[in-house]
């Protein structure tokens, strides 16, 4: 099992004014799942995002992440569980204008420690594998829309995490270049890799093994697609 999710809570405000984001939130994925999050503008997608990537702490219940209890962690444990573990897909790509798509890949790899020429060679080896090796010295204002995703998707893979997050992966897309990156994600999980990921389209949950739905932060199941 990749992740285990039992019980988990989240409340955001101060006082008397508070919001359940997470009502009791429990639910498990094995590895080289494909599973889809959909529900609503406000539903507390975007938070159990958050906590499925370290990148917030539940106020109760348990995250098992490969093994490893998240709650016991400290800030730099939860940065190295981020590093290592986890890949991350954002709506909005999050490139750095000034990079090229090969040094924008690279990137995590700084942190990571590895040196310069390491760097470029398995970030160039990631651009291939998403299919943008003609494009690895291209700026993102060079670039469609599509191709940034696949960059960003790039950058997710370089140190092959063991879970893809992707937050609304196609929703600044148009509608070809969303099928790509979709089938992408296909090619990626028939590698072995675990996917998550938040949509509020049915269309680009349909892709999905198995798919969650979130309403008023409480989380419900039902059966995906096996397309």
């Amino acid at each position: 099992m990749i992740l285990d999710l039992q019980h988990i809570n989240k409340h955001y405000g101060t006082g008397q004014v508070t919001v359940a984001a997470l009502k009791d939130v429990s639910f498990q994925a094995e590895e080289g799942e494909y599973i889809a999050i959909m529900g609503p503008s406000g539903s507390g997608k975007t938070t159990l995002m958050n906590i499925l990537g370290c990148l917030d702490r539940s106020d109760s219940g348990t995250y098992i992440l490969d093994g490893t209890d998240i709650s016991a962690l400290d800030e730099r444990q939860l940065s190295d569980a981020r590093l290592n573990k986890i890949g991350f897909v954002f709506q909005t790509f999050q490139l750095l204008p000034g990079e090229t798509a090969l040094e924008n890949v690279a990137l995590p790899l700084i942190y990571a420690g590895v040196k310069k020429q390491e760097r470029l060679e398995r970030a160039a080896e990631s651009l291939r594998r998403v299919g943008l090796e003609e494009r690895m010295n291209f700026y993102p204002n060079q670039l469609s829309g599509g191709q940034k995703q696949r960059v960003a998707i790039a950058r997710a893979m370089i140190n092959n995490p063991r879970i893809l997050l992707a937050d609304e992966p196609t929703g600044a897309l148009d509608q070809a270049s969303g099928a790509q990156v979709m089938k992408l994600f296909e090619e990626l999980n028939e590698e072995g890799v675990t996917i998550i990921m938040i949509t509020h389209d049915a269309n680009v949950a349909s892709h999905a093994r198995r798919v969650l739905h979130i309403i008023d932060g409480e989380l419900s199941e039902q059966g995906g697609s096996e397309s």
